[in-house]
C-alpha cells in the first residue's frame, strides 16, 4: 500500500515538473509532439531509475563512507553522464532499433535537471513520501520510477495540449512561447487540484 501511495504522489500530488519545477527545459522544448514526448518520457525513466541506483549506492557507500559528501552534486554530474554514455554505447551495439527510438533523446538527458535533481533527492532522503514510508534503496529507486511515469505524464499531456493548440487561431502575441507558458501554468494548476490526496 506504501508503494501505491509513493507512485499516486509522485504522478500526481507532487509532479516533479508542474509542482517541483524540475526538468522545464524538455518540457518545454520537447513537447511538440506526443510522439516524441513519449520517446522522452521512455528514455527518461530508463536513465532516472539507472542513474538513481547508481548515485544512492556511491552516496551511502563511498561519499559517506570516506566523508565527502560535498563532491556529491559534481560526482552524480559525471556519473549520471558516464551512464548516459555507456547506455548509448550498449544500444547501440545491442539494439540499433532501440537505439534509433531513443539516440535523439540520450544526449538530451544528460543536461536534464529532473535526473540530478531526483539522484540527490534519494541519496539524501529527502524525497516527498506519505506517511509511513521508511527512505532506502527500493523506496527510492519506487520513488524515481514514480517521479518518471509523473514526468512522462505532463510531457504526454502538455505535447497533445500544444498539438491542439497549434490547429487552433491564436491571437499573434500569444503565438509560440507565451501561449506554452500559459498552457502550463494552466495544467499545474489543474494538476493542484490532487494536492491533499495522499
Amino acid at each position: 500500500m506504501v508503494y501505491f501511495l509513493i507512485f499516486i504522489s509522485a504522478i500526481f500530488v507532487n509532479n516533479i515538473v508542474l509542482s517541483q519545477f524540475l526538468g522545464i527545459c524538455p518540457f518545454l522544448g520537447v513537447s511538440k509532439k506526443i510522439d516524441t514526448a513519449l520517446g522522452m518520457g521512455a528514455a527518461v525513466t530508463f536513465v532516472l531509475v539507472l542513474a538513481t541506483i547508481c548515485t544512492y549506492l556511491l552516496q551511502k557507500f563511498v561519499l559517506e563512507a570516506f566523508g565527502i559528501e560535498f563532491l556529491q552534486t559534481i560526482v552524480f554530474i559525471l556519473v549520471i553522464a558516464a551512464l548516459v554514455q555507456m547506455i548509448e554505447i550498449i544500444l547501440k551495439k545491442i539494439s540499433p532499433s532501440l537505439y534509433q527510438a531513443l539516440g535523439v533523446f540520450l544526449p538530451l538527458i544528460t543536461t536534464n535537471c529532473c535526473i540530478l535533481g531526483v539522484a540527490i533527492l534519494v541519496a539524501n532522503d529527502t524525497m516527498k513520501l506519505p506517511a509511513g514510508a521508511e527512505s532506502g534503496l527500493l523506496t527510492g529507486v519506487v520513488f524515481a520510477f514514480a517521479t518518471a511515469l509523473g514526468f512522462t505524464l505532463a510531457l504526454t499531456l502538455f505535447a497533445g495540449l500544444r498539438e491542439q493548440l497549434s490547429m487552433n487561431k491564436v491571437p499573434a502575441a500569444m503565438k509560440g512561447t507565451p501561449i506554452a507558458l500559459l498552457t502550463a501554468g494552466l495544467l499545474a494548476m489543474a494538476f493542484m487540484g490532487f494536492s491533499g490526496v495522499v
